[in-house]
């Protein structure tokens, strides 16, 4: 993928684009081809931190316990174990919590916890703390370095429809720090594929309330 191209996308959209009141964000658009996602071994999963930040930063919602409260006051919204108890009892309150939040993380000794009062809901978002992508630690641990992290971080994923989409920089964002967040997470996606490029329909990019472009993959 050109680096031309991608900023040329990049400008054309801009040009297309009707003003709007608030600040859209790029959405990479990946349709895959020739594969079975009912094999495990096919579907694509896993986090990318991005360079250059996706536009917004992500709101990070940490369970934790007692001993790691001080810590995450300040650096990420927080519900403590003792807090537990009233979501247990108001699933509404559940999916409204699902839905502020866009990452979730928690402290490993209390993650059963996690799965008996959020499991069903943040499971069906794909909002579950992930060990593998760090989102799971222990007591103590800095929770300011996971939270900074996850702030850029999205989730990659094509597990039952064969279709990627991603936000990959905000309108303000320079074309340049954009065009970079593209091919790096358009390389990782490749790289996760079983066929890589063979695997790949088409790609487009877009902003919130435009029409995609396609691009040359």
């Amino acid at each position: 993928m050109d680096k031309k191209q991608i900023i040329g996308a990049i400008k054309q959209l801009k040009e297309e684009s009707k003003k709007r009141n608030f600040s859209q964000t790029f959405d990479l658009i990946i349709n895959l081809r020739h594969l079975d996602l009912k094999k495990p071994e096919n579907q694509v999963d896993f986090y990318l931190t991005l360079q250059h930040g996706k536009g917004k930063a992500n709101k990070v919602c940490a369970f934790v316990g007692p001993e790691s409260k001080d810590d995450a006051k300040g650096v990420c919204d927080f519900i403590g174990i003792e807090d537990f108890d009233s979501y247990k009892k108001d699933a509404k309150k559940v999916k409204q919590l699902a839905d502020k939040y866009d990452v979730f993380i928690a402290q490993a000794n209390i993650m059963p916890q996690v799965a008996a009062t959020f499991g069903r809901v943040l499971g069906t978002r794909q909002k579950m703390p992930n060990p593998k992508a760090g989102a799971v630690f222990p007591p103590k641990a800095n929770i300011e370095a996971i939270v900074q992290k996850f702030t850029t971080t999205i989730r990659i994923s094509a597990k039952k429809a064969p279709t990627i989409m991603v936000p990959i920089g905000g309108e303000k964002d320079s074309e340049e720090d954009i065009a970079e967040n593209v091919m790096n997470t358009y390389n990782q996606i490749i790289h996760h594929l079983p066929n890589e490029l063979n695997n790949v329909r088409n790609v487009l990019l877009k902003l919130t309330m435009g029409k995609p472009v396609h691009m040359e993959k």
